[in-house]
């Protein structure tokens, strides 16, 4: 049988054309796809900077249908339901990232970070604590080490926060041997109200050994000793304290006071105080030169006319400082012609002195007659400035 040439003659010009109309069509066809991905994600990204976020959120999902394999519009979606606090659907956005067998390491890092952020954001703190967990190792890991010391402190599993800031403190980002030294300092306390002074005791040393130019440790540890009747330890216990740590004298003044009565040491406790009195005036120093019968008075400012007692401290300190707490303090010793008027001026001028006292965080702004070491307001760790409001 003969082969014809013709029908290949005819053949190939009509398989090069269908070729070339084929060609054409899937060019019309992804032209148009890509047309619209874009024009939804663009529109999305308008609505975003006009802070219409409803609108951004309709173009993103959009976008996302159209084009159901790009991560980054899932993670942009997340982000702005989590921003509007629709954190299951934030939460519903990464989980589904982190179904894709496809997705890369970094991309699927990204994703578990941000669903540990949805966790936290929504307040569930036991999932966030288990999703940051798994960050371990990744580029996000002393981010997620931070989000779980927040966790730790906020629930008082200071055991944890232990570990975790052991970890942030060998990573070399910063030191938190103070902060570690804090929360042995709450373990402590926890035993104390147990009655298991011993191991309190233990763990107050640790805190000592960690951060020893830290005053909480010692003070915590003087506080312990007194009650164990153990006067003289405590007083040399803050003596000591007073050498590395001098500006927190305010805080542990009235309990130095209390350890020299009980340990009969009194002269050494009003000569250190004066001391330190010269060299930083402050109320609290004041009252406890004043309860150990002494006075902050040189001798160049001594009256030479009239006998000297404890109580003219006050008076010589409002020459350092206006203070009202040191007036109304001298007030309430002194005697008046008409003494009748003296109570009400006296509980007017205790109310007015009251405010005054407080101890205010520094970092935002909390106030509190008892000092903290860990701000309830901010949740800032030694925050608080040793003396009161009015002597800032």
């Amino acid at each position: 049988m003969d082969f014809d040439l013709s029908w290949l003659l005819l053949g190939l010009p009509l398989a090069f054309v269908l070729g070339w109309l084929a060609s054409r069509f899937d060019l019309r066809q992804l032209r148009l796809e890509n047309r619209q991905a874009p024009k939804a994600y663009f529109r999305g990204l308008n609505f975003l900077l006009n802070e219409q976020q409803d609108q951004a959120i309709d173009a993103f999902i959009e976008a996302v249908q159209n084009d159901p394999d790009t991560q980054e519009l899932h993670f942009a979606l997340g982000n702005l339901f989590r921003r509007r606090g629709e954190y299951q659907r934030a939460v519903r956005v990464h989980e589904h990232l982190l179904s894709r067998g496809d997705l890369s390491r970094a991309d699927r890092d990204r994703a578990q970070h941000a669903l540990a952020q949805d966790f936290l954001r929504a307040g569930l703190l036991d999932r966030a604590e288990a999703a940051l967990q798994k960050l371990e190792g990744t580029h996000y890991e002393n981010e997620a080490r931070l989000a779980l010391l927040a966790i730790y402190e906020r629930s008082r599993e200071w055991t944890q926060a232990s570990e975790v800031a052991r970890k942030l403190d060998e990573s070399d980002q910063a030191s938190y041997g103070t902060r570690r030294a804090h929360y042995l300092c709450e373990q402590a306390a926890e035993q104390v109200s147990r009655g298991e002074l011993d191991e309190a005791q233990k763990l107050l040393q640790q805190a000592t050994e960690i951060a020893p130019s830290a005053p909480r440790p010692a003070i915590e540890t003087a506080t312990l000793q007194l009650r164990n009747g153990e006067a003289g330890k405590a007083f040399d216990t803050l003596v000591a304290l007073s050498e590395t740590a001098p500006l927190a004298l305010p805080l542990y003044a009235s309990l130095l006071q209390q350890s020299a009565s009980a340990a009969q040491r009194s002269g050494e406790a009003l000569a250190l105080l004066q001391r330190r009195y010269a060299a930083a005036p402050s109320i609290d120093v004041v009252d406890a030169i004043v309860a150990l019968g002494g006075t902050t008075l040189s001798d160049t400012e001594a009256p030479a006319d009239a006998a000297v007692t404890p109580r003219d401290s006050y008076v010589a300190h409002l020459q350092h400082q206006p203070s009202l707490a040191a007036a109304s303090r001298w007030l309430a010793g002194e005697r008046f012609e008409r003494e009748a008027l003296h109570p009400p001026v006296q509980r007017a001028l205790d109310q007015a002195v009251r405010p005054l006292m407080r101890y205010r965080c520094a970092a935002c702004g909390f106030e509190a007659h008892q000092y903290f070491w860990h701000c309830p307001g901010c949740q800032a760790w030694d925050s608080y400035p040793p003396r009161r409001v009015e002597e800032l």
